[in-house]
């Protein structure tokens, strides 16, 4: 399977998910945004993956690029192709389908458990995530879900934690592909957002519970499982 993601900074790049690319032997190929990288032809991939970044989907002046990779996503969701969004790349998806997105109640940066809401029957790629779980959080944007998809689930800080439209798009504001070492990186890059409010925890707090980190990245697996069948 030919797989190409966006990368928007250097240090939010796939993490787990690369692991799984090499067992299931995808042909990669990135289009690192933040360096100039031209955005590919559309009948050179099968799936799309977008990865997180700092930035706002409405910082086009500062980020040039994003108003292209809007355009991008939108023609890869009508081409019938999956596509995979987490975080900003989530909220590229919502905006591109005509949701709102802007700034939360709470900024979430750590652990914070997550409360499925969708059914299989609403959509069957639900099946691939527990009715509850622990995920790794770090943003404070949020998105309205766009009309005709189906809410996945929420948390207590944000109500629209993802969605799935058409069966064959998924938008996850949390991070179910985070390592310790892609954890230590943006707090590394971003402690500057860590302003100890309701929902946001230390950087001990996020790396010294380890096992979490080998959960979600199975949850991850299980996803793109039924995602990329």
């Amino acid at each position: 399977m030919r797989v190409h993601y966006l990368q928007h900074v250097a240090f939010e790049n796939l993490a787990s998910i690369e692991d799984y690319a090499r067992a299931k032997n995808w042909r990669l190929s990135v289009s690192h945004l933040y360096r100039g990288d031209a955005l590919p032809p559309q009948g050179s991939f099968d799936g799309l993956i977008i990865m997180g970044g700092p930035m706002g989907i409405y910082d086009e002046t500062e980020f040039p690029w994003l108003a292209p990779e809007k355009e991008f996503i939108r023609q890869t969701i009508e081409q019938g192709k999956w596509v995979l969004g987490i975080c900003l790349g989530a909220q590229l998806i919502a905006s591109v389908l005509g949701a709102e997105v802007a700034k939360g109640r709470h900024r979430e940066i750590g652990w914070y458990p997550v409360t499925k809401i969708a059914a299989r029957n609403e959509s069957p790629l639900s099946a691939a995530l527990p009715d509850n779980f622990h995920a790794f959080h770090w943003h404070q944007d949020t998105f309205s879900i766009p009309e005709g998809a189906v809410h996945l689930c929420a948390s207590e800080g944000c109500e629209n934690q993802g969605f799935i439209y058409r069966d064959r798009v998924v938008a996850l504001q949390f991070h179910l592909e985070t390592t310790p070492e892609s954890a230590a990186a943006l707090i590394e890059h971003c402690a500057d957002e860590m302003d100890a409010s309701q929902y946001v925890q230390s950087a001990s707090e996020i790396l010294d519970p380890r096992e979490k980190f080998a959960a979600i990245n199975a949850l991850m697996h299980q996803l793109l499982d039924e995602l990329c069948l």
